[in-house]
């Protein structure tokens, strides 16, 4: 490896042996070498190993500029930022160069002058590859100014120089990233006049200034992300813009539950240390997964504005946080993640989620609980037996009960109910949840081996999954959740319906 604190004139630069290559080749080679020697070009980006990673590599390969297209929330602009790392680790510049001329391959008017000026002599200094990344997000404001440059009246003045002169041009944010990688986010949002400028960067590899004679082979990595949405919303990349862009990878949402717990373990603070007193089960975080995973597939939320993964991360922060306040206020050593805390995620689905007509109807805050509960229901399947298959058994001849939850239903249908408050400590949790007939036992027959807290979860989740199946009711009120029997509960319901009524009739007597 060249040691590049030792070279500093154009003259050393040449006796060095180093050899100019352009940011394709050179992504392309530090790719293989990555491969080579075991190391993963893309660390961090999971559930893309089969499908987006595979189709990334073979565009580096192939040296094309890409469009990475997907919903939000699907790592596009991480995945541009992480191929920083594919780049060497320094390169020479000549020194006061605004486009990062190549000391071999000069392109701009002011560096082609010190090489004829100072020849073997002409100063370079070294350029580290995190200064070698451009991103710009693509508003409508964005003018082709901004993006590629102007004639800078005020330079040419100062300056002394006619209009002609290459030099009085100011460079725009694209030919300041020569020999970089330069990234434009949510591509539609460029008004289609300004996508038009881009055509010949893209397919010639320069660009033209107001009408200016100038020729610039600009060498740029480009990278465009844009999700589907914007192809009707506020507007489209432009067909022949988006036939020079060679390459077009398709991202999406993570497949499996666990494919998303990995991502949200990886993106959250769940790691810090004054959460190791707090435990977060393996139920909690497929609940938290869940309700994204219902969200997408919910008829009151929009699938083409999709479920970003931020709502798993910033809710299961959450889901955290509620049981930090829980124990701090309690007194606690330490504690869990209950079901109770889940409520606690509420806000992190609100500012989420892109709701249809049926959504805004029903309320931002009842579709919220609606994804919760319906997260519940499709889990509880997959820890207890089916209460769909469960409800029409009866009693064997033997007097034995083929339905596990008959026991627990019975107990609400008793006049029984039970209040599980959200600030309640662990010890008073249990002990009112152990009040609930059959309730510890049917957890015990399926789970013999957990220890106590675990088993007080199991006992909370079963309550509500019982409750999602219509077996029993719930109602949250401020700061608790009730559960009583379900017929009780729609009795008591017509009573306050014709007790109103009544009220009605009076006021209009």
């Amino acid at each position: 490896m060249i040691k590049h604190d030792n070279i500093k004139t154009l003259g050393e630069l040449r006796t060095s042996g180093w050899k100019s290559k352009n940011i394709k080749t050179e992504i392309r080679d530090n790719l293989v070498k990555k491969w080579e020697s075991g190391e993963n070009p893309f660390p961090g980006i999971i559930g893309y190993e089969d499908s987006v990673i595979p189709d990334m590599e073979r565009a580096i390969l192939s040296k094309h500029n890409i469009l990475l297209l997907g919903l939000r929330g699907q790592a596009k602009t991480r995945m541009a930022r992480q191929m920083i790392s594919l780049l060497d680790e320094y390169i020479p510049v000549v020194t006061g160069s605004e486009i990062l001329d190549d000391p071999f391959s000069p392109i701009s008017s002011f560096a082609k002058k010190q090489i004829q000026r100072n020849g073997d002599n002409t100063p370079i200094h070294w350029v580290h590859r995190t200064e070698r990344y451009g991103e710009k997000l693509a508003t409508p404001d964005v003018s082709v100014a901004d993006l590629i440059g102007d004639i800078d009246p005020i330079k040419a003045a100062n300056l002394k120089l006619s209009f002609s002169d290459e030099e009085v041009i100011h460079y725009g944010i694209i030919p300041r990233s020569n020999r970089c990688i330069f990234v434009i986010n949510e591509l539609p949002d460029l008004q289609a006049r300004i996508q038009v400028s881009l055509f010949n960067l893209l397919e010639e590899g320069d660009l033209q200034i107001r009408g200016f004679k100038l020729r610039l082979p600009l060498d740029i990595q480009f990278i465009f992300t844009a999700n589907p949405e914007d192809y009707t919303n506020r507007g489209s990349i432009v067909t022949p813009l988006k036939d020079r862009i060679q390459s077009q990878i398709l991202t999406h949402y993570p497949k499996s539950i666990e494919q998303s717990m990995a991502i949200t373990e990886q993106e959250s603070y769940s790691k810090d240390d004054r959460l190791k007193n707090i435990n977060v089960s393996d139920l909690i975080k497929r609940l938290i997964e869940q309700v994204a995973m219902e969200a997408r597939n919910s008829e009151m939320v929009d699938k083409k504005s999709g479920v970003s993964a931020r709502l798993t991360i910033s809710a299961s922060e959450n889901a955290i946080s509620a049981a930090e306040r829980r124990v701090t206020q309690n007194k606690e050593t330490k504690t869990q993640v209950w079901i109770n805390d889940l409520q606690g995620i509420i806000p992190s689905i609100t500012g989420k989620v892109e709701l249809v007509y049926e959504g805004e109807q029903e309320g931002p805050y009842q579709v919220a609980i609606h994804l919760l509960d319906k997260s519940i229901r499709t889990l509880f399947k997959q820890y207890f037996p089916d209460p769909d298959l469960m409800k029409k058994k009866r009693k064997t001849p033997t007097g034995k009960t083929e339905n596990p939850y008959q026991s627990i239903v019975q107990w609400f249908d008793g006049g029984n109910h039970l209040n599980l408050f959200f600030d309640s400590k662990d010890e008073d949790k249990q002990q009112m949840l152990y009040k609930v007939s059959g309730l510890h036992a049917l957890v015990k027959q399926h789970y013999p081996l957990i220890n106590d807290m675990e088993n007080a979860l199991l006992m909370e989740f079963v309550l509500h999954g019982l409750a999602a199946h219509s077996m029993i009711n719930k109602k949250m009120v401020e700061g608790k959740v009730m559960f009583n029997d379900l017929m009780g509960s729609m009795l008591n319901l017509g009573n306050v319906e014709n007790e109103y009524r009544e009220d009605e009739q009076d006021e209009d007597f």
